[in-house]
């Protein structure tokens, strides 16, 4: 058939029926009008294949001989004499170096279509407008190519034994062409080099991007989907393949719609020249930024890729980097990343350099999205070029989230309820993720979107650059004060010490800038909501987490403060982290999530001027306000029995007693292990010294209001708690049981202490009624019986060391004063213990003598007797001075 253009095809006997009965129209006596008979047959071929009932019948005979037509012009330009005759001067124009044949001289001018200087006629025949008849030559043409993989001699003779095994009996509607795609995705197995350059090739020449009805199978297959998600778009539109895109993994997406879009995207995908809109568009900006004068030629110094990566990291610069892209290229180019985030498959780098890895830790996530956050999860184990690859989109994903399709889909209705303004934004700048990260818990909140957002800041934890906001607020502070350190949680410790001691110091200027000491605080806070952003306390206690709390949610800081309920059982390493928690939360109580979660409502009522280191202390002075909420009650006085189980956790105790600490309990210091907790001991020790009227003012201020709080509550006390506790459960059960804690626990056990069997127990009640004596506010059932006694008899004596006890005491004895029953009761009750506990435990000091004596029953008496026997001793020292003084003159005398 190489002498086709010398033949005349109407009187060919294996067309000469189709072409009268069809091309009646084409056949002119013009040597040249043989070009529209050959291209008139084709379309009647394309038709008969389209119709259910086709009007004209093309012979077996004819069908072969029409292709083999086809296949030899496909091959050579010369052979197809409509587009030779429409094209020759552009040929000579543009491919004057090229040599023709195998479908060079095509290619070409393909590449060139967009040319300014290409002829109007060409332009018309190469362009994406539809209305031309030209148009419609080179849509038959190439819809012809993508639908018989026999047309193409490079798929025939590069892809022969990949049909052979993998796709035989497939070949009509280009259904051969999808199975090598497939093929190539890898998803029925491994083709060849050669063969999978020739398919992309295909979908160089054929271009179903520019017109999706050019590959047949696609557009059977999307039909529906097209009619339903995407019909408010032109048939033939480039941007219908845009709009599949953005329907794929939703419900309107059909299976088989999917399976050939994807087979498709693959190979556009790494072909940025394929996308025509995104040409259109970004034609100056790559030109401008990329150094390219023309993407229609391709090198090894520039391969089709590198355009695109030029142009994505220009997307993202700030207006002070300078260079930008146009707002429209700027669209298209996240228009693209935004398809791409949905396949790994749909990333030529990322599948290229991350193969290995991908077989490696990924081999069982198959589900849509699994891919990418198994890499990113295996980010440390990765090779370098994928590690590197994995990094750079996790962070571009850091400064706009909508990349993540996915996600952005689950996350919709909370991002339309909380998070619409920042949504709206052209540039996002990470504002979008921090809002959801705010939102995490709202009841709106669905659980795909509270996984992928919780996915995202783990992610976030390895790499500081993952985290936008705080990688543009602090890299100049990370540079100068944490070089070499990469890890986002190892950086926001370096950059928070580093301020915590700035502070400490009072230095003049903070070394860390104010821009990024706020973002660093948001960085704190959302840490402290999930266990596993605190990397090394969440590796220190895994085991313990999956003992004890191994039915308990992460988020909400929930596996923290269960393993705060159980710190006893706990390892010693986790035992040890959890307590360094304990001690950073109280020091900045903001960075107790689950305080701050709690009483969020309690504290701008009752602290909205506060600062955040002193949230705590304002709730405690609140706490037993009628308004308090009993949760945050509750929760208050959980904080208030871990303060008091060791003074670190107390910063307003340290400080106040680090005079005294040192001077009276260094005994219990040197005792104590290192990281090991002091269970309330020191504690313990300061408020003995308090009985005994010894601390300094501002450490007995402080001790006087723990003693008064656990005298209401025995759960503040943790050594009277340790060592009372089967008393507490057999003798003040109903007492212990109580909603409410008013005392009468303590009242229980000092009315029953002959009751008391262990040493140790009894020794803590007699120690609490030593602090009664000294302050009757510790007393809060005694205070409570006698408020209107010291109101009337006592109102003149100041509180404290004892003067207000002394009072009632004297008020009691003197006849003439008239106390109240309840009153007058419990400080008979009282002396009747003080006494007790004179008998078994005796005064270990001269103050504590005096104390007693004072507050003993038989007061009078003993100090009537003490003070004969000191009159006595004063007449016999008289009487023995006035001998031995005439002793004296009598020795003189001699």
């Amino acid at each position: 058939f190489s002498e086709a253009k010398y033949l005349n095809l109407t009187t060919d006997p294996k067309f000469e029926s189709v072409a009268r009965e069809v091309c009646k129209s084409t056949i002119a006596e013009d040597a040249h009008s043989q070009g529209e008979v050959v291209a008139c047959l084709e379309k009647g071929l394309v038709k008969e294949a389209e119709e259910t009932d086709p009007r004209i019948q093309v012979s077996d005979q004819c069908k072969k001989a029409i292709l083999r037509v086809a296949e030899l012009s496909s091959d050579d330009f010369h052979l197809d004499r409509h587009l030779y005759f429409a094209c020759r001067d552009d040929r000579e124009r543009f491919c004057e170096n090229t040599q023709a044949g195998e479908g060079r001289v095509y290619k070409c001018l393909f590449n060139h279509k967009f040319e300014e200087s290409m002829s109007e006629k060409v332009g018309i025949c190469f362009s994406r407008q539809v209305s031309s008849e030209c148009q419609g030559e080179m849509l038959d043409y190439r819809r012809m190519l993508m639908e018989d993989f026999s047309l193409s001699p490079e798929i025939i003779l590069s892809c022969r034994g990949e049909i052979e095994h993998h796709c035989s009996g497939l070949h009509r509607k280009g259904r051969t062409l999808h199975c090598l795609m497939k093929v190539v995705r890898g998803e029925k197995g491994n083709v060849g080099l050669n063969c999978q350059q020739a398919l992309q090739t295909l979908i160089q020449e054929t271009d179903p991007g520019a017109d999706y009805r050019i590959d047949r199978a696609l557009n059977e297959a999307c039909e529906s989907v097209i009619q339903t998600a995407c019909k408010h778009i032109r048939s033939g539109d480039p941007m219908i393949l845009s709009c599949l895109m953005e329907h794929l993994y939703t419900e309107k997406m059909v299976e088989d719609c999917e399976h050939r879009l994807l087979e498709l995207q693959y190979f556009i995908s790494r072909d940025w020249k394929l996308d025509t809109v995104l040409y259109r568009k970004c034609q100056g900006d790559a030109s401008r930024l990329c150094h390219t004068h023309g993407w229609n030629e391709t090198s090894e110094l520039m391969p089709p890729g590198a355009v695109f990566s030029c142009l994505y990291r220009h997307a993202y610069r700030t207006e002070e980097q300078g260079r930008r892209l146009s707002r429209e290229c700027r669209a298209e180019v996240q228009r693209i990343l935004h398809q791409r985030a949905m396949d790994v498959k749909l990333d030529p780098a990322l599948q290229d350099k991350c193969m290995i890895d991908l077989g490696k830790w990924c081999s069982e996530k198959t589900e849509t999205g699994q891919e990418l956050e198994c890499l990113q999860d295996h980010l440390d184990d990765l090779v370098s070029e994928c590690r590197d690859i994995v990094g750079n989109l996790t962070e571009l994903e850091s400064e706009d989230i909508q990349i993540e399709a996915l996600l952005m889909r689950a996350c919709e209705p909370i991002i339309q309820t909380f998070c619409h303004e920042v949504a709206d934004n052209q540039i996002d700048s990470g504002d979008l993720m921090e809002c959801l990260i705010q939102n995490k818990h709202q009841k709106e909140m669905n659980e795909k979107c509270a996984i992928g957002v919780t996915h995202f800041q783990l992610v976030q934890m390895k790499d500081f650059r993952f985290s936008y906001k705080f990688k543009m607020a602090c890299k100049e502070d990370v540079l100068k004060l944490c070089p070499n350190i990469k890890k986002k949680v190892d950086v926001v410790i370096c950059l928070s010490t580093t301020v915590r001691n700035d502070t400490l110091q009072d230095a003049k200027e903070h070394r860390v800038s104010l821009k990024c000491r706020k973002q660093l605080r948001v960085e704190e806070l959302e840490m402290t909501e999930d266990i596993r952003l605190e990397p090394e306390l969440y590796e220190a206690c895994k085991s313990d987490i999956k003992n004890y709390c191994q039915n308990v949610p992460y988020g909400n800081a929930q596996i923290i403060e269960c393993l705060k309920e159980i710190k006893k059982q706990l390892s010693t390493r986790c035992h040890q982290k959890v307590f360094k928690l304990q001690e950073t939360e109280m020091m900045d109580p903001e960075l107790d999530y689950t305080l701050m979660r709690v009483c969020k409502q309690m504290i701008k009522r009752f602290c909205p001027e506060a600062d955040s280191k002193n949230m705590l202390q304002c709730l405690k002075q609140n706490k037993n306000s009628e308004v308090m909420d009993p949760k945050c009650k509750q929760m208050i006085t959980k904080r208030q029995i871990t303060q008091n189980t060791d003074y670190r956790l107390n910063p307003v105790l340290r400080k106040a007693c680090k005079a005294d600490i040192p001077k009276f309990c260094q005994n219990i210091l040197n005792r104590a292990k290192d990281d090991t907790e002091l269970e309330g001991q020191v504690i313990s020790c300061l408020k003995l010294k308090y009985a005994d009227q010894r601390l300094s003012p501002d450490c007995e201020d402080q001790i006087r209001v723990i003693i008064q709080e656990s005298a209401l509550d025995y759960r503040l006390d943790p050594q009277l708690q340790m060592h009372c506790s089967e008393e507490i459960s057999s003798l003040c059960a109903e007492e212990a049981a109580a909603q409410e804690q008013t005392g009468q626990v303590e009242e229980c056990l000092k009315v029953n202490l002959l009751k008391i069997k262990t040493e140790m127990c009894k020794k803590e009640v007699l120690n609490m009624l030593k602090e009664s004596k000294a302050d009757i506010f510790v007393d809060p059932v005694l205070h409570t019986a006698c408020a209107l006694d010291i109101k009337h008899h006592c109102a003149a004596i100041p509180p404290g060391r004892g003067r207000q006890m002394s009072c009632l005491m004297e008020a009691l004895e003197d006849k003439r004063v008239r106390l109240q029953p309840e009153c007058k009761k419990r400080l008979n009750d009282r002396i009747e213990m003080w006494s007790y506990a004179a008998k078994v435990a005796p005064a270990e000091g001269f103050s504590d003598l005096a104390m007693q004596v004072m507050t003993s029953p038989s007061k009078n008496y003993i100090l009537s007797v003490i003070t004969v026997g000191i009159c006595v001793l004063f007449l016999i020292g008289l009487m023995c001075g006035r001998i031995t003084k005439r002793v004296t003159r009598e020795l003189k005398d001699r």
